[in-house]
């Protein structure tokens, strides 16, 4: 029972009240462990439906332990309180786990190499991502458009396989950074997405595993995809 007039017991249990729902605490752990996310990407990352997730994120604004900015058409949430940080690592300490981030499970076949929709997805599908836009293939997204833009040095497509001056897009959008459910972060879409899947295909560095998405990495596609710097699934990221 709490005390009447006991602002700190109060808040103690007020707070263990919203943490003590595991949608709730998952959100404000990857929140803190990640940065900002929209309420897509959080209910991507946590499997849960925009309008399930919406109440408990109502709830959690009512409590001050996240708020919302506007940046465009995105809100995006984060956490609200500062010391609350503290309290989120202890309580993944105490669950047996060093990091903010809530823990994955093993990685399977599936996550190092899927599609998603006709591009590829999951741990290389990240990595190709991030490689294009480090060496300045694509322009890096601002969080305001799915589609993007190329950079000024498109090396980087011809070293996987694609030209993008070749490619042509018709009503398709060229390309787009599609958010990877697992990992979180972008991969690429559009149809320089396509085409880098067919490339790897063609070139037997991917083939299709027996499940609908899967992709399996051939040895030849990881000794190319480690020249690269890319996810291979054999040791290195």
């Amino acid at each position: 029972m709490v005390e009447p007039g006991n602002a700190v017991q109060s808040a103690i249990v007020g707070l263990t009240r919203e943490l003590s729902d595991p949608v709730r605490l998952t959100a404000l752990q990857l929140l803190a462990a990640e940065g900002p996310h929209t309420m897509v990407q959080l209910a991507d990352a946590l499997g849960v439906t925009a309008p399930r997730l919406g109440n408990h994120l109502a709830r959690l604004r009512a409590a001050g332990l996240v708020t919302v900015e506007h940046a465009g058409r995105h809100a995006l949430y984060r956490v609200g309180r500062d010391d609350l940080l503290p309290v989120l690592t202890a309580l993944a300490r105490y669950g047996g786990n060093d990091s903010l981030a809530p823990p994955r499970p093993a990685e399977s076949t599936v996550d190092i190499a899927h599609t998603c929709y006709d591009h590829t997805a999951g741990r290389l599908g990240v990595t190709v991502f991030a490689m294009l836009v480090d060496r300045g293939a694509l322009r890096a997204p601002d969080g305001s458009a799915a589609d993007l833009t190329l950079g000024g040095d498109v090396s980087a497509f011809h070293d996987l396989g694609v030209d993008p001056a070749a490619v042509d897009p018709g009503r398709r959008r060229l390309a787009t950074a599609c958010l990877d459910r697992t990992n979180r972060v972008p991969h690429l879409g559009g149809v320089l997405g396509h085409e880098v899947l067919a490339a790897f295909l063609a070139a037997g560095l991917v083939r299709r595993g027996d499940g609908d998405r899967e992709l399996t990495i051939t040895p030849s596609g990881s000794r190319r995809f480690d020249a690269l710097g890319l996810y291979s699934g054999s040791g290195t990221s």
